[in-house]
């Protein structure tokens, strides 16, 4: 026998009761709402790493320029507007107007196969965990460089000397340039230290010799630039060392007739390396008490414009000054427990670089706008890195300079993996060399 509806009524409503009540208990609402709220927050950020990383090498570009947001170029139309910075039209090109650009023809060369390589710079081969940082170019915004042909910059080098002084930081870029230099050469053992030298840090010169091409790559630690010496006689017991101002360092007599001259000071100008250790600074017979680092150090820079005017023979010698790499420690100095070991890409901005990277560049600037104030004809090319290298936190040694990772409060912030960053510097020094070389041609851009 069928039910009536009022029978069906009676049985179907004590179920909605009972859904009605519990319902009251809202149990699923705060449910369903975190788990939206989670994977959209999942969504968004894998969104974001998807661009980041995919989409980075189909021409994503970090900008070098006060913007602090990334704008993209696809399929190529911004480059093709671009001209070749070795053909006449590239000749007003700033080079170092830009940004860095996945690429996955990177890196140049891989820090296991090149043996001129200090251990404190094999950062993979330390144990970093990610070689994200060996991927990216630098790309002016108005031309495009030319692609490094090491074989093309050997040939130009034939006969002649190329030679580095400064800093660590030099010896960094010099390192870089001995392992993209020699990734052309099959047979390493034509390439080496004139005295027997191994690399180190330790040696206050290195002279390698490409004995295919005749021609030298050297390096000469020289990190004030000028001369550091006894102080004079009489001084107070308080002044250990000083520092010339006047005077090149020792070693200009071994550099002074290359070929090819890359200059860079910087990181030792600070009171940790000067005052508080003994070093004052001098002036002729005079000991200058009271002269501030930063003062000391725009004297330095004079003296080393001064020394490329009149003591070098620029027809002969291409000179190259570079400015100041920045260091990006997190949380304290090298001293301190600053820390760079979790930085993957670069820094869209610079909130991380010291104010005095700035006022470095801005001495070396103000030099030499007084010189061409004076309607001098500056015989040097500025290697501006400053700004480009200010955005790439993820390039420095940081925990990986040892062969077991040091520990998270001895960082290394201020050195650079190779390869690596000192490598797009190098490639900057390669289309100034064949820029201003008396043979250029911009046939020979391309590898």
């Amino acid at each position: 026998m069928s039910k009536t509806p009022s029978q069906q009524d009676h049985e179907i409503l004590p179920f909605f009761d009972v859904f009605k009540k519990f319902k009251r208990f809202r149990l699923l609402e705060p449910s369903v709402g975190v788990l939206g709220f989670f994977f959209v927050t999942v969504s968004v950020i894998c969104c974001f790493f998807y661009l980041d990383y995919r989409a980075a090498a189909k021409g994503f570009l970090f900008s070098s320029q006060s913007e602090r947001f990334m704008w993209f170029r696809f399929g190529g139309s911004s480059e093709d507007r671009r001209v070749d910075f070795l053909a006449e039209q590239g000749d007003g090109c700033d080079v170092f107007n830009g940004g860095w650009v996945w690429d996955e023809a990177y890196p140049l060369y891989q820090s296991k196969d090149c043996s001129f390589m200090d251990d404190g710079f094999r950062c993979s081969e330390n144990g970093r965990p990610d070689m994200f940082y060996t991927k990216w170019r630098w790309q002016p915004k108005d031309c495009n460089l030319p692609r490094f042909n090491a074989t093309l910059m050997l040939e130009r080098l034939r006969n002649k000397r190329l030679a580095f002084v400064g800093d660590s930081i030099g010896r960094n870029q010099w390192e870089s340039l001995l392992c993209m230099l020699s990734s052309a050469i099959p047979n390493k053992t034509s390439i080496y230290e004139v005295n027997g030298s191994p690399i180190t840090k330790h040696k206050g010169f290195l002279v390698f010799k490409f004995k295919d091409f005749n021609c030298t790559v050297e390096y000469y630690r020289a990190p004030f630039l000028v001369l550091q010496s006894r102080p004079p006689a009489g001084a107070s017991k308080m002044i250990r060392t000083t520092l010339k101002l006047d005077q090149m360092d020792w070693s200009s007599m071994k550099w002074r007739d290359a070929d090819v001259l890359v200059f860079n000071t910087g990181h030792w100008w600070n009171y940790e390396k000067t005052i508080r250790g003994g070093c004052y600074f001098q002036e002729g017979k005079e000991v200058k008490m009271d002269m501030r680092v930063e003062d000391a150090y725009h004297r330095s820079i004079e003296t080393v414009v001064d020394y490329i005017h009149t003591k070098l023979n620029t027809n002969k010698t291409q000179v190259f000054f570079r400015t100041f790499a920045p260091v990006h420690f997190r949380g304290g100095n090298w001293k301190t427990g600053g820390t760079c070991h979790l930085e993957t890409l670069p820094e869209l901005g610079s909130s991380l670089v010291p104010s005095e990277t700035w006022s470095q560049l801005k001495t070396v600037v103000d030099v030499l706008s007084a010189r061409t104030n004076r309607s001098e004809v500056l015989k040097l090319d500025l290697l501006n890195v400053t700004d480009m290298s200010s955005r790439r936190k993820d390039g420095h040694s940081s925990r990986y300079y040892l062969p077991d990772p040091a520990p998270l409060h001895r960082q290394d912030c201020s050195h650079w993996c190779l390869p690596g960053v000192p490598d797009a510097w190098n490639e900057l020094l390669y289309a100034l060399f064949l820029k201003h070389a008396p043979s250029n041609s911009s046939a020979h851009a391309e590898s």
